[in-house]
């Protein structure tokens, strides 16, 4: 098998075997490294006109998932896993775009006229803040993808949350206005296997070129 065969087998198979895990090895505590890389892969997702529209709060402490803990309606990986990554949309990221478009002009790898375009073009499109809500969840939903699998390549298991009070959480954890929760993330070394879920067939998802 060449390397790129091998490469494209390991994916495939990380992609096939994430599965949502809610037991955990309670009191494991994630080396440092080891999560510096999980956040390092997030930040690596794709985003539109790449202004990266996400904020990742990580929960490690153990009284700060105490706190959580309620919020989520008692789902007890909170408290047993590893870390608990709330992923947050950034309605404002349009303010992100000289953070990075500005090197690339100062580097001489974009024209001026360019990122002037860019700004322009982006700035119009955030005047509408359902554009901004949609882009926020739409982007930081590719990041939060990104980790999950990240997170099973390295070994870790995760389970995305939707199920907590969104407004309690805000008010608790003194996010800013400027960011919507997205979901929240478990992470850590699994328990006991996730039970197998079904899959609708590709007949079931797919339509091929129009409806």
């Amino acid at each position: 098998m060449s390397s790129q065969q091998s490469v494209q087998s390991e994916v495939l198979k990380v992609l096939s075997d994430r599965r949502s895990v809610k037991q955990y090895k309670s009191g494991h505590k994630m080396p440092k490294e080891d999560l510096e890389q999980l956040l390092k892969s997030a930040s690596e997702a794709p985003s539109s006109w790449n202004l990266q529209h996400w904020k990742l709060l990580v929960i490690e402490d153990q009284a700060q998932k105490e706190k959580l803990l309620p919020i989520a309606y008692g789902q007890k990986q909170i408290i047993e896993s590893s870390v608990v990554i709330a992923v947050l949309g950034d309605l404002e990221a349009n303010k992100n775009a000289q953070l990075v478009f500005g090197p690339a002009v100062e580097g001489g790898f974009m024209p001026k006229e360019l990122m002037d375009n860019l700004v322009a073009q982006i700035e119009g499109a955030y005047q509408y803040p359902q554009v901004a809500r949609d882009e926020a969840i739409r982007n930081a939903s590719l990041a939060a993808m990104q980790l999950m699998i990240a997170a099973k390549a390295m070994g870790y298991d995760t389970c995305p949350m939707g199920g907590y009070d969104a407004a309690k959480f805000v008010q608790e954890f003194n996010v800013p206005a400027r960011y919507v929760p997205v979901m929240l993330i478990s992470v850590g070394l699994a328990a006991s296997p996730a039970r197998p879920s079904g899959r609708l067939s590709l007949d079931q998802i797919t339509v091929s070129n129009s409806f």
